[in-house]
């Protein structure tokens, strides 16, 4: 029997219609995600990240292999799956706090039980104080603490996080990684992290697995093995992140490929579907 939070891939290939011809987008994917294990995913862009998460959180089907959450097959979105994208998708017109219960909406507690779960999780994230504050009203950051805590109101059994601080300057990043490790340690939940920043994801991840391109395909699982709190600058965190680095060169020294501008998506996939998959 599966722990909660157990994520098993096994043998996945994913292809969409391309003009009438196969693009295989991800092939033979095995990986084996622990209860509570924090993984970080890298790789060039086109190499097929975000297919994997859309896979995981339940937005696409269509593809060849197995996709279990604690043991049970993957099928469509679930609340036991939050996710977290690089833009935050708030509604403009609902404050903070009303975002926030926005992913309750499908919920069984009772109303009084919705209003403490958004109490907690604003304070999760740090927002106290900002409950009735809207959307404009908010710095980038703020507007992901907000995402993230959205994404945990469910307590869903693993978080999916799909380059969450790309739009940010460096000191807001950095601030908010510290941030969401305190929260993932905080709450023990399983999460991914799909990140272009080899620095952060060596930083946050238990794990790092490197993907390589078209169609994409696991290259390496770096075991991370520093305790936290990790100092980017010590020498042990510098040579693991050159090892990354390194095979980010081998696989740009081996490619002669034409590179994607980013994941192929695939147009049947409604905007409104991204939006609720918090």
């Amino acid at each position: 029997m599966a722990h909660t939070g157990t994520l098993g891939i096994h043998r996945l290939y994913k292809k969409y219609k391309v003009k009438g011809q196969d693009l295989s987008v991800l092939e033979d994917i095995n990986l084996q995600i622990e209860p509570g294990e924090f993984v970080s995913i890298v790789g060039s862009s086109g190499c097929g990240k975000s297919t994997l998460l859309r896979l995981i959180i339940g937005l696409e089907e269509g593809y060849e292999g197995a996709i279990e959450l604690d043991g049970q097959r993957i099928a469509g979105t679930s609340l036991n799956r939050g996710i977290v994208f690089q833009e935050h998708r708030l509604f403009p017109w609902l404050t903070v706090e009303q975002n926030i219960g926005v992913g309750l909406l499908n919920s069984d507690l009772t109303e009084g039980l919705r209003r403490q779960a958004v109490r907690e999780h604003i304070a999760l994230v740090g927002l106290e104080g900002f409950e009735t504050a809207y959307p404009h009203q908010l710095s980038g950051g703020m507007s992901q603490r907000v995402a993230i805590a959205r994404a945990l109101v469910n307590r869903p059994e693993i978080l999916l996080l799909d380059e969450p601080f790309g739009a940010l300057d460096a000191l807001t990043r950095a601030h908010l990684q510290d941030e969401l490790k305190r929260i993932w340690q905080s709450e023990g939940i399983t999460m991914i992290l799909v990140t272009h920043d080899v620095e952060e994801a060596v930083y946050l991840g238990d794990r790092v697995v490197v993907m390589e391109p078209r169609p994409g395909r696991v290259r390496q699982n770096i075991p991370i093995e520093l305790p936290h709190p990790r100092d980017r600058s010590q020498l042990a965190f510098v040579r693991i992140k050159e090892s990354v680095l390194a095979e980010f060169a081998n696989l740009d020294a081996g490619d002669t490929s034409p590179t994607f501008a980013h994941d192929f998506v695939p147009a049947h996939i409604p905007i409104d579907a991204w939006q609720f998959a918090v």
